[in-house]
């Protein structure tokens, strides 16, 4: 057992109890009526960083929600991880599908039940317990910097600026990040690759005001009837986009790596039992580890007009919106399919309607090279602390900065997260394993004792 490991042993109950603290904060980054709460999370981690033993410690402010940096150098001669995640959190709705409420954390049966728990808080509040811990046994092995952002969860628009501007404060030698999934407990596993994103916002108008339908209905067209039909257009029968020049740049994996890929462990009845479904559905020719990690997507997030509330009224909405989200793989751009989402529903929109399309927020795909010292000492420090080595494996989600560390400060980002798919991101009843959680505050200090090793 090592000191730290030692260390978080004694300290189990205060570390948990430090995360609830956290979780409590509501801080949903896309309704301002949150603000208070976003800097309130970034006060609360501003004060644990410092705590843990963090200098130079602050919260930076930006063109949006401000981003919280600390750094710890101990010799210059070293190298330095850059650590980032977010403390901004997905909105809670709905709310009534919560099993407790959202923001009064729960542990239960070996997990803490939260909006956040995964996705970032936990996950990112394992790096500042593993920080303390390495700095209350001495054995901190290489310089560290932290940024923990707020705006993740709506784009991270504010982070570019602010990596610009802040190009020498942030010199690294690589970008460690903990906010992906392992395969299961049992098995870990490093995400080597991460899908961009295109999210875009339509809405369809039909006449100038909401119409009685049995006046009009018939005559007039409904924008809700034209909009799902139009949605529906967007994929063909075997589940393919249909956007033209969609797959113009789609890297395709080689059958040597689509093997690779696909001998990861994977129990399809295990996957649809948990999710409650019959079968899984999706692009023809591609399994579903495939298509949840290789393939691109076109998805509705959400979809509303007309009448809504409790029992009924007979109308014909005069709009109708939806919000769609495209996950893109490398060497497809989000302004590539950005520009031809919007060419292409506008063009299939029918003259009776008018269409507008506004585009929210994208990023672009990321793939790590597993050949790198950085990545070698993940596996290592992986291995170590479960026991096996962990398997190599893309993942489905985005995390837009990944490529912008690259593109700004010249560095590769490491994607060691401990989450599992079945946290229940982004849904309601949003978990984060306890023996997640202490397994990463572990794991991780094995990270930069491996990677000082391997540096020299």
């Amino acid at each position: 057992m090592t000191d730290t490991t030692k260390y978080l042993e004694s300290n189990k109950d205060r570390f948990l109890q430090e995360l609830i603290d956290l979780l409590k904060i509501p801080s949903v980054s896309t309704d301002a009526s949150f603000k208070g709460d976003i800097l309130k999370a970034a006060d609360f981690l501003k004060k644990k960083l410092e705590e843990a033993g963090a200098d130079k410690v602050e919260v930076c402010e930006t063109g949006g929600y401000p981003i919280v940096y600390g750094e710890k150098i101990i010799d210059e001669n070293l190298p330095t991880v850059l650590v980032y995640g977010h403390y901004d959190v997905q909105p809670a709705d709905p709310l009534e599908l919560w099993d407790s409420p959202p923001f009064e954390p729960v542990v239960k049966d070996g997990t803490v039940i939260a909006r956040g728990s995964a996705d970032d808080k936990g996950q990112v509040y394992m790096h500042v317990k593993a920080f303390e811990a390495m700095m209350q046994t001495d054995s901190l092995a290489c310089n560290i910097k932290f940024m923990i952002e707020g705006e993740e969860e709506v784009g991270s628009d504010s982070l570019g600026p602010f990596l610009e501007a802040n190009k020498e404060k942030l010199k690294a030698d690589v970008v460690l990040v903990s906010d992906t999934a392992m395969l299961s407990n049992d098995t870990p596993s490093l995400t080597m690759g991460l899908r961009g994103l295109s999210y875009m916002e339509v809405e369809v108008t039909g006449p100038n005001r909401d119409l009685h339908s049995g006046i009009y209905g018939g005559a007039v067209a409904n924008p809700i009837n034209v909009l799902c039909k139009m949605i529906a257009s967007l994929t063909d029968d075997n589940n393919r986009i249909t956007i033209p020049g969609f797959y113009d740049n789609v890297n395709d994996l080689t059958p040597e790596e689509r093997i690779g890929l696909n001998s990861a462990p994977f129990d399809e009845k295990e996957y649809t039992e948990d999710l409650g479904i019959n079968e899984v559905h999706g692009e023809k020719g591609f399994t579903t580890l495939e298509r949840g990690s290789i393939r691109p997507t076109l998805d509705v997030n959400g979809i509303w007009g007309g009448y809504t509330q409790p029992g009924a009224k007979t109308v014909l909405p005069s709009k109708a919106y939806a919000k769609i989200s495209m996950r893109l793989v490398p060497n497809q751009t989000s302004k590539e399919i950005t520009d031809k989402f919007t060419r292409h529903f506008n063009n299939i929109a029918p003259d009776y309607v008018k269409v507008k399309v506004i585009p929210h927020h994208g990023g672009e795909p990321a793939v790590t090279p597993i050949d790198s010292v950085a990545y070698r000492a993940a596996e290592m420090a992986m291995e170590e602390a479960f026991g096996k080595k962990p398997i190599p494996m893309r993942g489905g989600g985005s995390i837009p900065i990944v490529s912008l560390f690259e593109k700004t400060l010249g560095l590769k980002t490491i994607l060691m997260g401990f989450g599992l798919d079945s946290n229940k991101i982004h849904s309601p009843n949003e978990n984060y394993g306890l023996f997640n959680y202490y397994k990463g505050i572990e794991t991780i200090p094995l990270f930069y004792k491996h990677f000082a090793e391997l540096s020299k």
